[in-house]
């Protein structure tokens, strides 16, 4: 694949990949692997931190833990939105939050840890603000594409061999149902900010012995309920056009509809919801006129497809926890 990038090149792009497959990795293992050394590596990934909107976070899985995940639509009053996607990003509970529809709709994932925090946000906050004119709320059901599979793999810059080299040793097989336990916070709270932390930091913020890390954060990586995730800018990777799609599939053609889904070059993230569309998914391209013929082409001819409605993404307020840097 070629690179359309006047900052980032190929080997930046494997190194994203690399570390989308396993964020844990250390430098020297990725330079192995991709032919380069561990101080090019580090170099390279310094970089992409700074001029890439780089990140590597824990991230929770909602799906795995049986929690709550809804996609937000709010329509909002044209001088409004920004400033409701700027206070939504500062709740715990939002985990991205993009501005879509000229500017006048807020777009936004929501995984509340309490019945109480889903009614504080769905019945009590959102209705009486008044520059709010319209929420519709998309809550999921089924993960078609996203979480753990990340997207930069669909590009093929590793191949079979460089990606078994650098897939994460598996731990030991959860023996009961995944879940995360109130003295795994501090441990959780330091990788949300920084997935790459070692095991002395995680020691140091978390009280417990090295070994002790080691083992829990094994059995919580194993358990599926946290997986570590990459969060950059795709624009700068050559992919500057992202779009949320709305998506009305035939009941009976749901599920082969998202699974074909899931297999588009396209497609980061596909989920079957109960809401105003019962498919939600989020594409990525090099441009307007490949989103357009993503729409008209692979998307438009999928038998059972009835309906679609695209909201391409002005900008991302929130990606992966925390919100993004003013730019």
């Amino acid at each position: 694949m070629e690179m359309e990038s006047d900052t980032f090149d190929r080997l930046d792009l494997r190194l994203l990949s690399a570390l989308e497959l396993n964020g844990r990795a250390s430098f020297s293992r990725i330079g192995a692997v991709l032919g380069v050394s561990d101080q090019t590596v580090a170099r390279r990934y310094r970089r992409l931190c700074a001029e890439g909107g780089l990140r590597v976070v824990a991230v929770r899985d909602a799906q795995v833990l049986g929690h709550d995940q809804w996609t937000l639509r709010l329509r909002c009053v044209p001088d409004g939105a920004a400033a409701i996607a700027d206070a939504l990003a500062k709740r715990p509970d939002t985990s991205w939050i993009g501005l879509a529809s000229g500017g006048t709709e807020v777009v936004c994932g929501t995984r509340p840890r309490s019945p109480g925090d889903r009614d504080d946000l769905l019945l009590g906050k959102l209705p009486r603000t008044p520059r709010v004119l319209e929420i519709r709320a998309h809550q999921m059901l089924h993960r078609f594409h996203g979480g753990p599979t990340g997207w930069l793999r669909k590009l093929g810059v590793l191949t079979d061999d460089e990606t078994a080299a650098l897939r994460p040793t598996a731990g030991d097989p959860a023996t009961g149902p995944a879940r995360i336990a109130p003295e795994d916070e501090p441990l959780l709270a330091a990788l949300e900010r920084d997935g790459r932390a070692t095991y002395p930091e995680l020691q140091r913020a978390t009280g417990r012995s090295e070994p002790a890390v080691k083992r829990r954060l094994a059995a919580l990586l194993a358990s599926g309920a946290v997986h570590i995730d990459v969060e950059y800018d795709s624009a700068l990777l050559g992919f500057p056009v992202v779009a949320a799609l709305w998506i009305t599939a035939g009941p009976a053609d749901l599920h082969r509809v998202g699974e074909t889904l899931a297999g588009h070059p396209e497609i980061a993230h596909a989920a079957a919801t109960a809401g105003p569309s019962n498919l939600v998914a989020t594409a990525v391209t090099r441009g307007t006129a490949d989103l357009y013929a993503y729409l008209s082409g692979p998307l438009g001819h999928l038998e059972g497809v009835r309906h679609v409605e695209a909201s391409p993404f002005l900008r991302r307020v929130k990606q992966l926890i925390y919100p993004r840097p003013a730019s």
